[in-house]
């Protein structure tokens, strides 16, 4: 079965539209304004957390929860996650660029700003491979804690 088109799915197609990655940009700042105005919070801490927690929704959002809402489609999508249905399947389009490349920005100042500590470093870097690998196309796909997509749905 040939993955369908991206138009088609109401549930993936908005990651194309005009505002989504400033959305993602937006809900990162966000974060972080909401952790550094906890009094008694650290920088670095407040930094940690909004990497955590912007990871922990991604992975959530894009990976973990399979199926539409909507059934348009006649539930072509109801196996696959979000990540999956996007672009109609394809790897390497813009939007999954951006989406591969906005933790490991995060990371790279949540690092920065947490001032290289080592247990905080391992905390966001953990975080971020978790989410990296779950987006390569080595994983399209494939379940970790449940069955992989049987092959006569997968082709």
């Amino acid at each position: 079965m040939d993955p369908p088109a991206t138009m088609d799915n109401p549930n993936s197609s908005w990651v194309n539209h005009r505002g989504a990655w400033a959305t993602n940009i937006s809900v990162i700042i966000s974060l972080k304004i909401i952790f550094s105005s906890i009094p008694g919070m650290s920088s670095e801490a407040s930094w940690t957390l909004t990497n955590l927690c912007y990871n922990t929704g991604t992975f959530i959002m894009f990976h973990w929860v399979s199926g539409t809402p909507f059934t348009l489609n006649q539930n072509e999508n109801a196996d696959l996650t979000l990540w999956e249905q996007m672009d109609g399947g394809l790897q390497f389009t813009p939007s999954k660029k951006f989406l591969f490349g906005l933790p490991i920005v995060l990371f790279l100042l949540s690092t920065h700003y947490t001032h290289y500590d080592f247990a905080t470093f391992m905390i966001n870097l953990a975080s971020l491979i978790v989410v990296l690998v779950s987006k390569l196309p080595s994983m399209h796909m494939k379940r970790i804690f449940s069955e992989d997509i049987p092959i006569d749905k997968a082709d």
